[in-house]
């Protein structure tokens, strides 16, 4: 198994693309002649039109967001259910900011907001991304390792070691084009908790209510929990993973080029682009809908009001639907796990590497980008150990939810300046309606943020 080299891509691109962004006489017509492998995938259907915004919304539904939806719906009920649409277009506004920021320059967040602010401004919020990944790849790891160990028994802390090697080897040894349909595939394992939502016995009604007529309490239990809602479910990682990941595109399409260079392909492109987000946000949205509803049937229902565990969680689902629940909680766990492990550490490693202007990309061998996999391959270590420490898996979950959340807001307003930038974007700047919709998720989550240190000041 070889990965294409960089230099071919390259030539590829000239071949499409001649001076200015124009194409040479020849190129359309030799490149209906002779479509790539890549190219005949991308025209298949509606599968095929998917991949960074679906892989990116489902990765957001991992252990971490398990866990904080699952505590909701056990002590909250059906309540919080209205927090998901709130966040669906919010979430929509701000990872389209991010996607067109890579689709449009051909450059991560990292190297777009280089190019406008201080480097010392930038090195910031990295730093603030790499140490909320870290913290939620060491609490993904333990729920993983910790389900694991209920089923086929055994150390937690072995497992913890080997689902991050397993996931670090993956990366580094599978090219991005083989890669990214593994992840595509684990978005499945999501479908696990509609199936326990199901056989729930959910009281629709309530649930409806819950999700149409807000009720917001103002204590610092209620105002914690919508923070960590807020804070899994728009969380900086997923910014810098899609723009980077639609820069993997473009390379990965010989004749995709950054759409400031070729204007001509705009239309389809962000077409497809607005397509691919909404529908993966959706997904995941409705997805933690039904892990809400799911706790609310069973773990709220039985007086079970605060779950300390993945395994008091599990557990507590098998008087409902037998031994079936604990099979679809721990399948997706690991499902989850195993797709948002190279997301977090993936997204990391990215923004580091172009921090440091090395070579980056999953579609290059370990060899032609050192840097980049190191990178990669200390924030997977660091968040092994962390792992170890034996911490509880479910409140580092939701407390790295939390986390999310308090360093969002300065990584958001960047991704928003960014994108409405017409010196950056150019004349694709980031239109007014997107603009608003992404500076309205940037306000939500910073008010969410204020409330909590509040409230939690308060109590």
């Amino acid at each position: 198994m070889t990965r294409q080299p960089d230099a071919t891509a390259q030539t590829s691109a000239l071949l499409v693309d001649g001076p200015g962004g124009m194409p040479p006489p020849h190129a359309t017509q030799e490149a209906k002649k002779t479509p790539t492998q890549a190219d005949h995938e991308r025209e298949q259907g509606f599968w095929s039109r998917l991949g960074p915004g679906l892989i990116t919304g489902a990765a957001d539904d991992d252990p971490s967001g398990i866990a904080t939806y699952t505590q909701a719906g056990a002590k909250f009920g059906y309540g919080l259910g209205w927090t998901l649409l709130l966040t669906y277009p919010l979430m929509v506004g701000i990872q389209l900011a991010s996607a067109r920021i890579g689709r449009t320059t051909g450059r991560g967040l990292t190297s777009a907001f280089a190019s406008l602010w201080p480097r010392p401004v930038v090195a910031v919020a990295v730093m603030l991304l790499l140490i909320a990944n870290v913290i939620n790849l060491a609490a993904d790891l333990g729920a993983m390792a910790e389900v694991t160990r209920l089923a086929i028994g055994g150390p937690e802390a072995l497992y913890a070691l080997a689902f991050g090697v397993v996931s670090l080897g993956l990366q580094a040894w599978l090219p991005y084009h083989r890669y990214v349909r593994v992840l595509k595939w684990l978005t499945l394992s999501l479908l696990a908790y509609v199936g326990v939502a199901m056989v729930a016995h959910v009281d629709w009604k309530a649930a409806l209510a819950g999700a149409l007529l807000p009720r917001i309490e103002w204590n610092a239990d209620t105002v914690k929990m919508i923070v960590a809602i807020l804070g899994t479910t728009i969380s900086p990682y997923l910014f810098f993973w899609q723009a980077a990941q639609e820069v993997e595109e473009i390379e990965r399409v010989a004749k995709d080029q950054p759409l400031r260079k070729a204007p001509r392909q705009a239309p389809a492109q962000l077409r497809r682009l607005h397509f691919d987000t909404w529908l993966g946000m959706g997904f995941s949205n409705a997805i933690a809908f039904f892990m809400i509803l799911a706790a609310a049937a069973t773990l709220h229902a039985d007086g079970k009001l605060d779950i300390e565990s993945t395994a008091q969680a599990a557990e507590a689902l098998r008087p409902v639907a037998g031994d079936a629940a604990f099979v679809l909680f721990a399948l997706g766990i690991l499902g989850t796990g195993l797709l948002a492990l190279p997301v977090l550490a993936g997204s990391a490693a990215y923004a580091c590497a172009e921090f440091l202007k090395v070579r980056r990309g999953l579609e290059k061998p370990v060899g032609a980008a050192p840097a980049f996999y190191a990178i990669l391959a200390a924030a997977m270590v660091c968040g092994m150990g962390i792992s170890l420490v034996g911490i509880d898996p479910m409140k580092a979950l939701v407390w790295a939810a939390v986390i999310n959340s308090l360093m969002a807001v300065p990584i958001m307003v960047g991704v928003m300046l960014a994108a409405g930038s017409r010196r950056l974007m150019g004349d694709l700047a980031l239109p007014l309606g997107w603009r608003v919709l992404g500076w309205a998720a940037t306000a939500a989550m910073a008010a969410a943020s204020v409330a909590f240190v509040f409230t939690s000041l308060a109590s």
